[in-house]
This record gives structure tokens, C-alpha cells and sequence, in this order.
């Protein structure tokens, strides 16, 4: 499976952390714990953990059940977003979720831009029809 963003983004929050604890960043400069609570981080893995059991459940999906998938977790994630204050994922973080679910399909041998064009879209419009954040 692909690596998650929110791997990304917690190794960012150790980092910092490290960084604080060594005396070579001060708290004014810290943001990355502010940025990703582990509230966000751990509902994130939550909502991407059901979205890779769902795939791995796919054999020879139809579109209808690729997209009931990418409905399912994009759901989810506006829902923590929401949580969030809307302001859990913001335009980097939109940018790699949605990266992460493409190449998740990849990984599970769907052809993401042959599904998006066989349903009048681009390749990165797969999430638009139901994602908020």
C-alpha cells in the first residue's frame, strides 16, 4: 500500500518535537502539533484503514463499487474536517489525501484514469463529487 499522508504529517509532529526537546526550535516556531492533533491523525488513519480493507475486499470491481469506496472514506474525511473546525486538511494536505486515494486504486490494480474518463471525468476529479475539504 502506499505510503499515507498521515505518516507524512506525524513524522513532521516527531520532528518538531525532537527539535523543541534539543533546544533547536523554540515554541514560538513550533506548529506542526497545532496543525496535526492527534485527534486529526488518528481519525485520519481510522478513515484510511476502512478505505484499504474496503479494497482489499475489490476482486473485478465495477465502477460503481470503486466510487462507493472513494465515497465512503471522502464522507468520512469531510466528517473530520468538520471536527476539525473545517480547517483539518487544508490545500497540502487535500493535495496528498487525494494523491493517497488515487494511488491506493493504482495499487489495487484499477486503472484511475480509464474509470474517471469511462464517468465523464479528469483523473483528479475522482473525490470532487462528494469532497468538502
Amino acid at each position: 500500500m502506499t505510503e499515507r499522508p498521515s505518516k507524512h504529517w506525524r513524522d513532521g509532529v516527531a520532528e518538531e518535537a525532537r527539535k523543541l526537546a534539543a533546544g533547536t526550535l523554540t515554541v514560538e516556531d513550533a506548529f506542526m502539533a497545532d496543525l496535526y492533533p492527534v485527534s486529526l491523525l488518528d481519525a485520519t488513519d481510522e478513515a484510511l484503514d476502512a478505505f484499504e480493507s474496503a479494497l482489499g475486499t475489490l476482486r473485478t470491481p465495477s465502477d460503481d463499487e470503486v466510487f462507493a469506496a472513494v465515497q465512503r472514506v471522502v464522507l468520512v474525511l469531510n466528517s473530520i474536517n468538520d471536527q476539525h473546525d473545517g480547517a483539518g486538511y487544508e490545500t497540502g494536505e487535500r493535495e496528498e489525501l487525494c494523491q493517497y486515494i488515487d494511488q491506493a486504486l493504482t495499487n489495487c490494480g484499477i486503472d484511475v484514469p480509464a474509470l474517471a474518463a469511462r464517468n465523464g471525468l479528469g483523473r483528479y476529479e475522482i473525490t470532487d463529487k462528494w469532497r468538502d475539504w
